[in-house]
């Protein structure tokens, strides 16, 4: 029963401390993305034809902006795969998005030492690129068939699934500013009362924005689209987080720490493989992997888990296998594990 328990308090846990404040406001950015931002700026820095160096330039340094985690990345993810992004760029963006985090870079600095905080930060922006391209290049047919389909259809835009025109790039700004801006907070940890008081004075600018820049079908649109994704993720998110807790009743951290010391193949592998099951909040895989290297986890491992942790987790494996499907999200997940894994052990050697 214990890891009923564990798996129980992990899903409280997250809905108290995370849902309102983290992804909930993602959904909002992400349904945004469908009314306020045209096809045309999507497809123009993200899309299968757009330059290869902007789209992954600007995708594999996301996460500086956003301080998000795995779960709180997928409805913004979502949002722009759904909108035309190529699939290049996109998973790009879904794995630099919770991995390139500032907050957590510096945070792993002070804490953990400089170089396994530089270790991340490279680590992190080298494999948001190559994983991104290695999926292009294994799906390219696909991606060759998307970018046909793009052109075909021009600078046209169906208007049942979005305002295919945009917004001004004044009011957009204007628009995902304060959203960001919403999500930011609830990221900082803020007093109560201080908390509060910035989210009132950004939902009262926010009702400024819609009431003088936004029609009223756009604004049921937007809602209209934030509820997709919603009904799309959150189930799924849910069942994965009560399954991530679970399993940390299940494998004892004393066991973990054990298994992974030294510098191994295995090692690395195992803690690469532990990282991408277990879900961390952003920042939370910090403190954990402090604890492990004092019990006698390598380092090489250490950064393999900080890696592979806050990109993927259980919940974020599921959720992600409904948008792309199973052999694209399976294909995702190995290469992140390799990847993380290859890292921590050229790491471990020096």
């Amino acid at each position: 029963m214990e890891y009923l328990c564990s798996g129980y308090r992990e899903l409280m846990e997250y809905l108290t401390l995370h849902t309102l404040t983290c992804l909930v406001p993602a959904f909002f950015i992400a349904g945004g993305i469908a009314v306020a931002v045209s096809s045309a700026a999507v497809l123009k820095y993200f899309g299968p034809t757009a330059n290869k160096y902007v789209s992954y330039g600007v995708a594999s340094v996301s996460g500086t902006v956003l301080a998000v985690c795995s779960c709180t990345i997928l409805p913004l993810f979502a949002g722009i795969y759904r909108k035309g992004s190529g699939l290049g760029p996109a998973i790009t963006f879904l794995y630099a998005g919770p991995a390139i985090n500032l907050l957590a870079i510096v945070f792993t600095a002070r804490l953990l030492g400089f170089d396994l905080g530089a270790g991340r930060a490279v680590g992190a922006v080298v494999f948001a690129v190559v994983i991104g391209l290695a999926m292009s290049v294994l799906y390219r047919r696909e991606e060759a068939a998307k970018a046909g389909a793009a052109a075909a259809a021009g600078q046209g835009f169906n208007p049942a699934a979005g305002t295919g025109a945009g917004k001004p790039p004044a009011q957009t700004l204007a628009f995902f500013l304060i959203l960001v801006a919403v999500l930011l907070a609830g990221s900082w940890g803020l007093p109560h009362l201080t908390y509060l008081a910035v989210l009132g004075g950004l939902l009262a600018a926010l009702g400024l924005v819609l009431a003088v820049w936004f029609t009223r079908e756009e604004v049921v649109e937007w809602l209209r689209e934030t509820f997709t994704l919603g009904r799309l993720i959150v189930p799924v998110l849910l069942v994965g987080v009560f399954l991530a807790g679970a399993l940390k009743a299940v494998v004892p951290d004393a066991w973990v720490a054990a298994a992974v010391g030294g510098n191994s193949l295995q090692a690395n592998l195992l803690a690469s493989v532990v990282g991408a099951l277990m879900y961390f909040s952003t920042l939370t895989e910090v403190p954990l992997v402090k604890a492990l290297l004092d019990m006698g986890m390598g380092k090489g491992p250490a950064l393999a888990l900080l890696l592979a942790g806050p990109a993927l987790s259980l919940p974020n494996m599921l959720v992600i296998r409904n948008i792309l499907g199973t052999k694209k999200a399976l294909t995702y997940i190995g290469l992140v594990v390799v990847a993380a894994t290859t890292t921590g052990m050229v790491f471990g050697r020096f």
